[in-house]
């Protein structure tokens, strides 16, 4: 069996290989993200930043226990400062979370930051999709304590949740252009001491004046102890409730595989464009074809060596009914669109039909015989978006 299969069969050995390939950035490591990419997409990613000091272990290391009790698996990512001296871990953060070393269910990772930033480390991103992939219902990404423009973590998982604690009123009100503008929930920790209602008003206002939130986007308090083991349901819940109403971000684009194709240009004439890029920039011409289906010349200048370098395509329409010939009647020359290579074409046109994406037409062969589907500006933040099967 293939280091894949192995992991998709629920082997922990080969999960723990494959998180230490990927985490050393090895071209295996690469090749199997790329490989385990098409079986993400399930499991609830929840970030836990905040404060040194905010007691962010213990609150992932009871949030596991109540996940446990419902029977879903865990995976952990907690972030540990490097070591000075080897690179590596200092791990705190297994020896808050021993009960859960001999649990079959819960894989807990610690990885060094490494001068990662945003509280992060470099492979964070990579390895929830991992954990995702290998059926880990939920995966806990604790950072290390983190400051005010600190907010990578928001971009690796599906909901952020900040976690402060009774006494960091004033640092509320530093950090609010940073990771207070991130949280989809906040955890008010160690409730059980005095000042915690005056923690959760201080966000509450905090939050009132941001001009970049409405009331309706305001996100949810929540008053928990993590040494007392108290408020972890309601905290849970309101996890739930904000991955439910933002919808599931879908992780690892960047990073599991999608490349960029090429750049798609509308020309008049190919010879015109061909003497820009190709006479006077010296791009080399990889070949010119014409696709029937898209009624268009294409010329292919490749801007980069290697076969899968990206590239530039030149786009003449052969017709007037071309849609490239519309384009240059209502747009003039320019850009048309932008192409990225994804691992499972099926499965990404799949995926965004359920989320409701626009697509202009199902799979079909295109020019180089690849297979390709477009989907349309209002989904792809107003670029026409070419997704071609590697």
């Amino acid at each position: 069996m293939t280091l894949a299969e192995r992991i998709l069969s629920g082997d922990v050995k080969a999960l723990a290989r494959a998180a230490t390939l990927i985490e050393n950035g090895t071209e295996q490591g690469r090749e199997l993200i790329r490989e385990m990419f098409p079986h993400s997409g399930k499991a609830l990613a929840a970030g836990i930043t905040g404060p040194p000091g905010a007691g962010k272990s213990t609150l992932v290391d009871q949030l596991t226990r109540h996940l446990r009790a419902q029977g879903k698996r865990v995976g952990i990512l907690a972030i540990d400062p490097s070591s000075k001296f080897s690179g590596g871990a200092i791990l705190g953060d297994r020896i808050r979370m021993q009960e859960h070393s001999n649990d079959g269910g819960v894989f807990l990772r610690s990885l060094a930051s490494r001068g990662g930033i945003g509280g992060l480390a470099s492979a964070t991103s990579d390895l929830v999709l991992l954990l995702d992939a290998a059926s880990f219902d939920v995966v806990l990404v604790e950072t290390v304590g983190v400051g005010q423009d600190e907010v990578e973590v928001a971009e690796v998982a599906d909901v952020t949740v900040v976690v402060l604690a009774p006494g960091s009123g004033d640092d509320v009100q530093a950090i609010k252009a940073g990771i207070l503008e991130i949280a989809d929930v906040f955890a008010v920790n160690k409730s059980d001491l005095p000042g915690a209602e005056l923690a959760a008003e201080q966000i509450g206002g905090a939050q009132s004046i941001s001009v970049q939130k409405s009331k309706s986007d305001r996100a949810q308090v929540c008053r928990v102890s993590a040494r007392e083991g108290t408020g972890i349901d309601a905290l849970w819940q309101a996890i739930e409730a904000a991955a439910s109403e933002t919808g599931r971000k879908r992780r690892g684009v960047a990073v599991a595989g999608v490349e960029i194709d090429h750049i798609g240009i509308a020309v008049e004439k190919l010879e015109s464009g061909l003497h820009f890029y190709q006479e006077l920039l010296g791009m080399p011409l990889a070949g010119r074809e014409t696709v029937d289906g898209e009624r268009v010349h294409v010329a292919m200048l490749p801007a980069g060596n290697g076969n899968d370098s990206p590239r530039v395509e030149l786009l003449e329409p052969t017709d007037e009914a071309s849609p490239i010939a519309r384009f240059l009647a209502k747009h003039g020359p320019g850009l048309h669109h932008i192409a990225l290579r994804v691992p499972d074409l099926e499965a990404s046109v799949d995926r965004l039909k359920r989320e409701g994406a626009l697509l202009l037409n199902e799979p079909r062969e295109g020019a180089g015989g690849h297979r390709y589907v477009f989907v349309h500006p209002k989904s792809a933040g107003g670029v026409l978006l070419e997704l071609i099967q590697k």
